[in-house]
């Protein structure tokens, strides 16, 4: 395997040498099915667009957008300096961070919301590696290799553009939602912004591991930019699982648990996975936003509470008893 410094040490082995084929998963282990469908929304035209905004969050619960106004080139370099970054040894990688609230994390998506991996020995490994990188860190971490030094000062840019782009359409939902704009009642802060930049190994048995386990994200919303050659991505559509095909340009919106919660289940958290490619790694930088800090989430189907206060349940369920049980811990009972 080219590289092998590069890899996390517990992954040198699994992935360095031929593996015999695994038996079939239970979704049948057919050939990549590519999502055609998946509903496209024009940022440009977005208070136009009402119906197909409806239509996506209900439905299906992620979209791709376009007419971003981010530039193609800064989304081209951000591809290049991520495989700069996750081309460096891993003890670099891993030294990079000491001292900072920055996080270099592998193989578990037992994650606190600041990045950090949650202790916990029954969590499923998978093979993956990360960075947990908060918006408000972006000013305040310098790391002192240049390839890492330039991806930050590249992500303060794209930083710009994803707190745009996610006020514009949490602001476009709530209103297609005919919820009350105060202030104080829904908003996103960009200090609650977190970036995770992943690199999924590849392996060459695919249907052996995945990159990422089935999921919901626990954010408001969550903005995918995926690299545009290697597809892994895959969402729950009708009980099969489907690839969601990268384009260039484009990035993938999916609605998150606290935007469930604030929709009354009118908008639907996107179920989703990753899986590893057999021939090549697959970088992707993802870009959650939560409600702000003190801002309690009324609605009819759960008790109010906090991003914090989920957060911190989702980490305690993970420790516990090793996996995320999400917004069921939070449904109402018929006596409340």
């Amino acid at each position: 395997m080219d590289n092998l410094e590069s890899i996390p040490p517990h992954f040198r082995n699994q992935l360095s040498h031929h593996q015999q084929p695994s038996p079939a998963p239970e979704d049948g282990g057919n050939p990549t099915k590519y999502l055609e469908s998946l509903p496209i929304i024009d940022l440009e035209n977005l208070n136009n667009d009402k119906n197909e905004v409806e239509e996506a969050c209900q439905n299906w619960g992620l979209f791709r957008l376009v007419n971003h106004g981010i530039p193609s080139s800064l989304l081209r370099q951000l591809h290049e300096q991520t495989k700069q970054v996750f081309s460096l040894s891993y003890e670099s990688k891993q030294a990079s961070c000491d001292g900072s609230h920055v996080n270099y994390f592998c193989g578990s998506t037992a994650l606190t919301p600041s990045g950090t991996t949650i202790p916990n020995e029954r969590h499923n490994t998978n093979f993956f590696e990360g960075f947990g990188i908060p918006s408000d860190q972006l000013f305040k971490f310098h790391p002192q290799i240049p390839i890492l030094e330039s991806f930050r000062v590249l992500l303060v840019e794209y930083e710009k553009h994803m707190s745009r782009i996610a006020t514009t359409l949490f602001e476009g939902m709530i209103k297609n939602l005919e919820l009350e704009m105060e202030e104080s009642k829904y908003k996103l802060e960009d200090k609650t912004g977190l970036f995770r930049v992943y690199r999924y190994l590849h392996c060459s048995d695919p249907d052996g591991g995945l990159g990422l386990a089935v999921h919901t994200d626990s954010s408001v919303l969550t903005i995918l930019n995926q690299e545009d050659e290697v597809s892994g991505l895959e969402v729950l559509r009708d009980h099969q699982w489907l690839t969601v095909k990268p384009i260039s340009n484009t990035l993938i919106v999916n609605i998150g648990d606290l935007m469930q919660a604030i929709s009354d289940d009118k908008y639907k958290s996107a179920l989703h996975r990753v899986k590893v490619d057999k021939h090549k790694d697959r970088v992707s930088t993802a870009y959650f936003i939560y409600s702000g800090e003190g801002v309690t989430i009324k609605s009819s189907n759960y008790i109010p509470f906090t991003a914090n206060q989920f957060l911190a349940q989702v980490e305690q369920d993970i420790k516990t008893i090793g996996h995320k049980i999400g917004l069921s811990r939070f449904k109402r009972n018929e006596d409340n």
